[in-house]
């Protein structure tokens, strides 16, 4: 696979995503890799690295980098020569198989809409998660924080892009799918969430009905559903919970002597856990519904993580899931439609319908 990767995106470009993609490129000989970003600035990272020459690496200049602060559709617009845009532009040309990105976020989902364009039938793009769960298992979460205020055809959307993604990269056969919610009641959730539900029961998913947040690791559910806004919220309270977890497990193991006895007896069950539990193993976070692979990173990623991403989206792109994607969105459209959440497609133009 050419996997296209912006040099210039995350806290710690081009150093680390360089370096990033020398580790994925010993690992996975394979693939090939185009650096995107300034060129003089990814030439010196490659000789601090001693990976000038490497036959699988391209250099593709591009002067202009997204800020992390940046507003995401007025930067990927402008900006024409980002490292960000030039990046996407790769895999819409075909000429990269899949994009890695760590940089602006919201600026990766504008590229995805406005250079990759979505799959037919899909409306709104959504970021995937992948949660561990009690199981040994993991569910995929989404949305994890493409679209913040979303309509309920775009759960029903979620869900079925969801189900057809887990199938796929999971080998569930039928995989259960829940909305997530402040209980279990279906009088509970807001009027979003209470819409999808009708819908989403009407369907042929596996649909489990509600799952509460503390739920959310018990294996209850392969899908869970949610808006942008509270995926993204629940990913970030995810993340910052491991992190304060280990390190107070860490204080209070090095304040007692029999404590510190005791982490070194369990030394392999610990580091086991750390590694389900740190984001970094996972790479990055697919952007579902595009017309092709975009992962994105976390910013502040180092070199470890971004090869996960780099391996990511290698994988993905190797599954190709556009039609199944595709015709999990056609599906929901369908379901939508006898749901009246949306204006059927055989009605005329000046039939009424709800606001984007």
């Amino acid at each position: 696979m050419r996997l296209a990767l912006d040099a210039m995106g995350g806290d710690q470009a081009p150093a680390a995503v360089v370096e990033g993609a020398v580790l994925h490129l010993r690992k996975a000989p394979q693939d090939a890799v185009v650096l995107v970003g300034d060129e003089a600035r990814i030439a010196t990272e490659l000789s601090r690295v001693k990976a000038q020459g490497l036959p699988q690496l391209e250099v593709r200049h591009a002067p202009e980098v997204v800020g992390m602060d940046e507003h995401p559709a007025t930067a990927v617009r402008r900006k024409k020569g980002s490292s960000l845009r030039v990046a996407f532009e790769l895999v819409a040309e075909r000429y990269a198989d899949a994009v890695v990105s760590a940089g602006n976020s919201g600026a990766a989902v504008a590229a995805g809409l406005f250079v990759l364009g979505r799959l037919p039938a899909v409306e709104r793009p959504a970021v995937v998660t992948m949660l561990p769960t009690l199981a040994g298992r993991f569910s995929v979460l989404l949305d994890s924080g493409a679209t913040v205020a979303c309509r309920p055809a775009h759960l029903v959307q979620y869900a079925h892009l969801g189900a057809a993604y887990a199938h796929r990269t999971m080998g569930v056969a039928r995989p259960r799918v829940a909305l997530l919610s402040n209980g279990a009641e279906e009088t509970k959730g807001t009027d979003l969430t209470r819409a999808a539900l009708t819908a989403l029961k009407a369907s042929s998913l596996q649909f489990v009905g509600y799952l509460e947040g503390s739920d959310l690791f018990a294996d209850r559910a392969d899908v869970i559903v949610t808006d942008g806004f509270t995926g993204n919220v629940v990913l970030k309270t995810t993340e910052g919970a491991a992190f304060s977890l280990s390190a107070m497990f860490k204080r209070e193991v090095e304040s007692r002597s029999t404590a510190r006895l005791g982490a070194w007896l369990t030394r392999p069950a610990l580091a086991a856990f750390r590694k389900i539990a740190d984001w970094a193993e996972y790479g990055g976070a697919p952007l579902l519904g595009v017309d092709g692979v975009a992962v994105l990173a976390h910013g502040r990623s180092g070199p470890r993580a971004i090869r996960n991403a780099l391996r990511a989206a290698s994988h993905a792109a190797s599954l190709d899931l556009a039609p199944e994607l595709t015709r999990a969105a056609i599906a929901a459209q369908e379901v939508c439609e006898r749901a009246g959440l949306v204006r059927s497609r055989r009605a005329p133009e000046s039939a009424s319908h709800p606001e984007s």
